[in-house]
């Protein structure tokens, strides 16, 4: 039995589940799944084929990779099974018909519960009646801790918090509060031991579900710990003032994974399931146009489908063009960038490892999605030239973008030089355009509370309009220039703020 919180972790992040999600569609969608140890080894096949999970000897040929990865996908509420047949839940279903993946897979793991269908199958001990998730983010809008550490995490709050009474959570604060003070002398020398738990394994566990949290933008990661940032405190304070109410556990698991995982547009599961209709060839090839396209959209801003992306997939699908052509026009007739934006996101807390990815996204998104003539001048590692260069034509200006990959990032006096002094004045030095400057702005995974202040200073220095904003308003702002499209004078307005761009400064 499991005494301590549990997530299972075939992959530690969520970013890989469309393309998982499609090969469990094309090998399991229709079939029956318990003991069918052929479904298990033709999905874990799948999953090789697809990079997601290493090529090995399967040592046992029992398919138990395979079931380890249908595991995590359960215990999402993706899928379920009745009457010896596999179907998706609705979240299941809106991720395969591409769907924007954060808002559906947020509810997912703000939902995520013990107990549930799956805690019941790995033997989660049944003291625990909890939304691991919810209270996490409760511990970090208390202002007594404002962060938790993964081993605060694994060693307190995942043994310790067993439900959501008052009582609960302020043992739980207090706890971490000694442990801050008196460290590991707060913990009886029998206490991993009493909970069948291995300081390891609790790390292990604590480090995914960081994962999980860190994916709903929600938090801020930084040198092993989590905290809300501040442009998320409302949301998330709303967030856990509005919970939804506990799902009651069923016998029935089918009835329990339905009532989870609903989506974000339906209130409950109505459908049918008698009218669904049998698995022919032509639903196993449309899952295996979708897997491969999750794969290629993960990698590239899709704006919308055209020859190139239709000839890529069906090289990788190996299915038919026409009907390629079809199922991707008929399913993602604005293109898709969500897959794309989630992998950018990771990229601005990645520090100097990722950093010229970082920048040649950014030049992507501006160029496929905004429209932009957009130039990437940071690779040649100059100082004297920004990360990003934008031209636009239409409206009569240039811009500059300048990246930075850190979750609190703060103008020092170096960086307020090189603005103003080698990109601004001396523009003409890497331009050739002569459009006045619009903008500048700088990108980052998060500022700090003071940036306002440090933009005005080179707004006043130079003469020019500029502003800051996070990855994850940058993102908000992509998703709604898809459904409402900003021209570039909007956009100059937008980036013009003279401070950081906030989520009410976006919308329509």
């Amino acid at each position: 039995m499991q005494d301590y919180w549990w997530v299972t972790r075939p992959k530690r992040k969520l970013n890989p589940i469309p393309e998982e999600l499609a090969a469990f569609c094309s090998t399991a969608l229709g079939k029956k799944w318990t003991r069918n140890r052929d479904s298990h080894i033709e999905f874990e096949i799948e999953l090789e084929q697809t990079g997601t999970k290493r090529v090995g000897e399967r040592r046992d040929a029992s398919g138990s990779g395979g079931r380890t990865h249908a595991a995590m996908l359960y215990s999402l509420g993706l899928w379920f099974e009745k009457n010896e047949t596999v179907f998706l839940t609705l979240a299941g279903e809106a991720i395969m018909q591409g769907k924007s993946l954060v808002p559906v897979l947020k509810k997912q793991v703000l939902r995520f519960q013990y107990p549930s269908a799956y805690s019941a199958s790995v033997k989660v001990a049944p003291r625990f009646k909890i939304r691991p998730f919810y209270f996490l983010l409760k511990l970090l809008l208390d202002e007594r801790l404002l962060v938790l550490s993964q081993r605060e995490i694994a060693l307190i709050v995942a043994i310790q918090a067993e439900n959501e009474s008052d009582k609960c959570y302020n043992e739980v604060v207090e706890k971490v509060l000694q442990h801050r003070s008196y460290g590991d002398e707060i913990f009886e020398s029998d206490y991993l031991e009493k909970h069948n738990a291995s300081e390891g394994n609790l790390m292990d566990v604590a480090n995914t579900m960081m994962n999980w949290l860190d994916y709903t933008q929600l938090v801020y990661r930084e040198k092993g710990t989590i905290g809300i940032p501040d442009e998320k405190r409302k949301e998330v304070e709303d967030l856990v003032a509005n919970m939804p109410t506990f799902i009651q556990y069923p016998v029935e698991n089918d009835v329990y994974q339905r009532k989870y995982g609903v989506d974000p547009w339906h209130q409950k599961d109505t459908r049918n399931l008698l009218n669904t209709v049998a698995v022919s060839s032509k639903v196993i090839d449309r899952n295996r146009i979708l897997r491969a396209f999750f794969n290629y959209s993960s990698l590239n801003p899709v704006r919308r489908i055209n020859a190139e992306v239709v000839d890529y997939i069906c090289n990788i699908s190996g299915t038919d063009p026409r009907y390629t052509e079809s199922v991707l026009i008929e399913t993602y007739p604005n293109g898709a960038v969500g897959g794309y934006l989630s992998h950018y996101r990771d990229m601005a807390f990645q520090g100097r490892d990722e950093a010229v990815d970082f920048e040649k996204a950014t030049t992507s998104l501006f160029q496929d999605i905004f429209g932009y003539e957009a130039i990437h001048l940071g690779q040649t590692g100059s100082k004297s030239a920004p990360d990003v260069l934008l031209i636009s034509d239409e409206e009569g200006y240039q811009a500059i973008i300048d990246n930075k990959a850190y979750s609190k990032y703060s103008i020092s006096g170096d960086h307020h030089n090189r603005m103003v002094h080698n990109y601004l004045e001396n523009i003409s030095s890497y331009s050739t355009c002569t459009h006045p400057i619009g903008y500048f702005t700088y990108i980052s995974g998060g500022f700090v509370p003071h940036i306002d202040r440090q933009i005005m200073d080179e707004v006043n220095a130079s003469g020019i309009h500029g502003s800051g904003i996070t990855v994850s308003n940058l993102i908000m702002l992509i998703e709604d220039h898809m459904e409402n499209p900003y021209s570039h004078a909007e956009l100059c307005r937008i980036f013009g703020l003279d401070r950081q761009i906030m989520l009410s400064d976006i919308h329509h």
